[in-house]
């Protein structure tokens, strides 16, 4: 059994432009067993995943340079098994059938509690 089986030590790319929230999430994650990889831009986190794989991309919305959206779809273009939940204060945009959102994706809405993300992730991950 390596320390792969199961539900923890999932690998996180998480893209999120607020620093304290991208910690708060992170050190969250983490805590929880994951292995997290943080950017503060969606361009970022893309060139990342292009160069190793992850189960799930946690994308904030709204952010610089690429915003969460553009870089679900390249993701999900990369590797269509990547699971993709985004955070976002704009519920409405994640949701507007035209966006082009991979048709899995989860919309978390802020504020929301640690624990609610944690439960989540680990739910998704085990699906």
């Amino acid at each position: 059994m390596s320390e792969d089986d199961g539900v923890a030590g999932g690998k996180i790319l998480l893209a999120e432009d607020d620093n304290d929230m991208r910690r708060f999430l992170a050190k969250a994650l983490a805590n929880a067993g994951y292995d997290v990889s943080s950017f503060d831009n969606g361009l970022s986190a893309y060139n990342r995943l292009r160069e190793e794989p992850f189960e799930l991309l946690l994308t904030d919305i709204v952010m610089p340079e690429m915003d969460g959206i553009e870089l679900a779809r390249r993701a999900t273009e990369l590797d269509p098994d990547i699971k993709v939940m985004f955070i976002t204060g704009f519920a409405a945009v994640a949701l507007n059938p035209d966006s082009n959102t991979p048709k899995q994706a989860k919309v978390l809405s802020k504020p929301f509690h640690l624990k609610d993300l944690v439960n989540e992730v680990n739910r998704m991950l085990a699906a």
